[in-house]
């Protein structure tokens, strides 16, 4: 399994950016991630600038939205998506999506779910619950 260090993940997002700010071809998860890049332009500076995403990387501020880690579950989240991994995270964000009418608003309250599934994983020292994660989309995309 891959799995990418802290600066790794900021230098994808950075360099996604620059791809996109200056039309550079990209792969299709370069493709994937500077959409979501695009629906966030309150993170664009902080990506514009990889010399101090990479110094930043031990500041921990909790006012403030971490992009890479926001990013990358957007990332995630699509993954699930196309190969629905868990089973049934596919439809439950499709709901939801269509109840919220905005697919980038669905993916928000998903990640509130996804972060609690791995927080508890961790928590308890066990894997993570995939049925309890699906469940928790399916009831937001339920609920009145």
């Amino acid at each position: 399994m891959f799995q990418p260090s802290q600066a790794d993940v900021r230098r994808f997002f950075c360099g996604v950016h620059a791809k996109a700010r200056t039309g550079q071809p990209m792969e299709a998860i370069e493709l994937l991630a500077s959409q979501w890049i695009a629906e966030h332009p309150e993170f664009h500076a902080e990506l514009a600038d990889l010399e101090g995403a990479l110094a930043s990387m031990t500041k921990v501020e909790p006012e403030r939205s971490n992009p890479f880690l926001h990013l990358s579950m957007h990332l995630s989240i699509s993954e699930q998506c196309s190969i629905d991994q868990p089973r049934g995270i596919r439809q439950a964000v499709e709901l939801l999506a269509a109840k919220r009418n905005d697919l980038h608003a669905a993916h928000h309250e998903v990640m509130d779910c996804l972060g609690r599934m791995v927080w508890e994983s961790q928590r308890a020292g066990r894997p993570p619950d995939g049925a309890a994660y699906i469940d928790c989309v399916q009831q937001r995309a339920t609920k009145d």
